[in-house]
């Protein structure tokens, strides 16, 4: 998937207490998206947050 022409190949994930899964965004380097994910969880909901490479037969 690209926006503006950019791959963004990696993804941020939260999972919340019953499992549901949901995109919060797709990020450029790993990095960046890591970073995202540290500071949602920081906010100290009860949610999960990982980082995910999207697979590319699913864009």
């Amino acid at each position: 998937m690209t926006d503006g022409g950019a791959v963004l190949p990696w993804l941020v994930i939260r999972q919340d207490e019953g499992g549901n899964r949901y995109r919060v965004g797709r990020y450029a380097t790993r990095a960046e998206a890591e970073r995202v994910a540290d500071r949602l969880e920081t906010r100290g909901r009860q949610q999960l947050y990982v980082v995910e490479k999207a697979d590319r037969a699913a864009t």
